[in-house]
């Protein structure tokens, strides 16, 4: 009997120790796996308001199943519009209003240090030469960060030190002029900064002016050249952001004014238009505007939004030439889709909707390029920049 019970003890401790060396051995496994599907994302808003907004929040998102989790408050700042990482400190920057006035009554550009939670910590601010900023860039050296000023027309070049930290401008450039829709084209309207993959020029579109400039930058110096030869658009189209393709021949314009996107050749800074494409259904009569333009990162497919329409429409790109194929328009799930991103995996576009407080999760076929019907919609206040953590 005795013999029994001992047996029986002996089975069961094995037993446990087996099932502890089990969960010792796989529980990290599930973690990682688990842990390879989570990507922060960082929001940037309009503050105040009747959407509360208080600054910079976080979410997290899962590409396994297109889940966003509610966003959270990361950092308090004053319209964090635009947002920006560095290419190899955990630094965030943001273009927005300082937290006390400068005497030339500009906005500002902060930065964020990043915990290992992604909790933000605020780090420091400068001038970012202009008023109404609304897009920021840093170079590839992370020297520089780069400023478009849509308020006042400007784009300035503010330099980083070692710690990553704004401080003086390397340049500030006032635009002037004006385009032939007076109430939008009073002026210059700076909308837009990116860097060159060389590192080695500047482009500028300015909603004001149908213009995409083209500055030469000295990464050493944080200093811009003397403009190179544009790319001019057709009056009264209004270019408001860009993006290139991955094999670096096509540029993609969007055009907020004129509800549609150019495509033009690219080679060593020069740009040769190849034509623009509708953004809206040919049937549609209400008022809308474009916001952000994107190509995927398999190089096939082009995205763009419309705000009013409340859509991403979908074009196939031809990978010769880089001229676009309408594919579709599919509702973004809120209202006012001021920006959008797809995610690393290529396969879900995030949608944040101004108007309507929401982040939607579209699905993307990277083989089609078709999106479907949101499968996830958060509140999230006032989003207007998404921004995902590599």
């Amino acid at each position: 009997m005795r013999s029994g019970i001992l047996d029986l003890m002996y089975e069961v401790k094995s037993s446990v120790r087996f099932i502890a060396m089990i969960r010792q051995t796989l529980l990290p496994f599930f973690l990682l796996s688990t842990s390879l599907y989570a990507v922060p994302v960082y929001i940037g808003t309009n503050t105040g308001g009747s959407s509360g907004s208080k600054g910079i929040y976080l979410a997290d998102f899962d590409s396994a199943t297109g889940k966003l989790t509610e966003p959270t408050l990361a950092a308090e700042y004053s319209n964090p519009g635009f947002l920006a990482l560095h290419p190899t400190k955990p630094i965030l920057y943001a273009c927005g209003a300082p937290t006390k006035p400068f005497a030339d009554g500009s906005n500002s550009v902060a930065a964020f240090a990043m915990g290992t939670d992604h909790a933000l910590k605020f780090l420091g601010e400068a001038s970012a030469g202009g008023k109404g900023s609304c897009h920021v860039a840093v170079d590839a050296t992370g020297r520089t960060v780069a400023v478009a000023n849509y308020g006042d027309g400007s784009l300035a070049t503010v330099k980083l030190d070692e710690a990553g930290i704004p401080g003086e401008a390397g340049t500030v450039i006032n635009h002037t002029g004006s385009g032939p829709n007076k109430p939008r084209q009073d002026g210059p309207h700076a909308h837009g900064v990116y860097f060159n993959k060389a590192n080695t020029l500047l482009f500028v579109p300015d909603l004001g002016l149908d213009q995409v400039f083209i500055y030469p930058f000295d990464a050493a110096t944080s200093k811009l050249g003397e403009p190179m030869p544009s790319l001019v658009s057709t009056p009264g189209v209004g270019p408001r952001h860009m993006t290139f393709s991955p094999d670096g021949k096509n540029a993609y314009v969007i055009n907020e004014l004129a509800n549609s996107i150019t495509t033009s050749t690219y080679d060593g800074g020069k740009f040769t238009v190849l034509g623009s494409v509708p953004t809206l259904p040919s049937d549609f009569s209400g008022k809308s505007t474009t916001a952000e333009v994107e190509v995927h990162p398999n190089g096939k497919f082009v995205y763009g939004s419309n705000r009013g329409h409340d859509s991403i429409v979908v074009y196939q790109r031809d990978a010769k030439t880089g001229e676009l194929k309408f594919l579709q328009h599919a509702p973004c799930g809120g209202k006012t889709p001021r920006h959008f991103k797809i995610d690393p995996t290529g396969k879900w576009l995030l949608c944040g909707h101004q108007d309507s407080n929401t982040i939607s999760v579209l699905p993307l076929d990277p083989a089609t390029g078709l999106l479907g019907a949101p499968v996830n919609t958060v509140s999230s206040p006032s989003p207007i920049c998404l921004l995902f953590v590599p």
